[in-house]
């Protein structure tokens, strides 16, 4: 099996000209390419490099730079023998190829990444929102979404009462002292 380093030449040898940066920091291993390279480089680390878990799908925002966005995908191997980070800028108006069909789990991953950062995958099988309600027309993790949220035509369903559960037979008592008078059940010895 071939290492990290040797799967970084071989892509930097395949696709030179798509090739950004590669990166040999502490042990980790980082390989930038075009988005125009993106999937082939990706199904080059799947079906012939030896990658076949995908254990991360992140977005960044660049707010205020050119291309704003990048997306970073962390790979390796089912026995963990390497590792390989793949990275690829994006504009606000491109479209991201999916890697679902390379690596099934990709499907939340990127549903989240187009959610929380408005970045859209080609040839997703169902790119819908995934913590957000449909119809919500912000990006939540975008830098310029302020702090303090924006208002929105949801009801407010928040209570300022004490919770419901406060006192019930399954909540402990943080100010009690020592672990046994915390839990629960310490009251029924009262």
């Amino acid at each position: 099996m071939s290492t990290a380093i040797e799967d970084m030449e071989v892509i930097r040898g395949r696709w030179a000209d798509g090739v950004v940066a590669v990166v040999d920091f502490r042990g980790e291993h980082t390989i930038e390419v075009k988005l125009g390279v993106l999937a082939e480089v990706m199904a080059f680390c799947r079906k012939e490099a030896g990658y076949e878990m995908l254990l991360d799908v992140a977005s960044l925002d660049h707010f205020g730079e050119h291309p704003r966005f990048e997306m970073v995908y962390e790979l390796a191997p089912v026995d963990d023998s390497k590792h390989l980070r793949v990275r690829a800028k994006v504009a606000e108006e491109e479209e991201v190829p999916s890697v679902v069909a390379l690596w099934a789990g990709a499907e939340w991953h990127e549903r989240e990444v187009y959610d929380m950062m408005g970045i859209r995958f080609t040839d997703h099988p169902d790119l819908r929102r995934i913590l957000m309600w449909e119809g919500y027309p912000f990006h939540p993790l975008r830098k310029d979404f302020p702090l303090a949220g924006r208002p929105s035509e949801m009801p407010d369903v928040a209570f300022s009462d004490k919770a419901p559960l406060e006192g019930g037979p399954f909540v402990t008592s943080a100010g009690a002292k020592g672990p046994v008078r915390r839990e629960p059940r310490s009251r029924e010895i009262d």
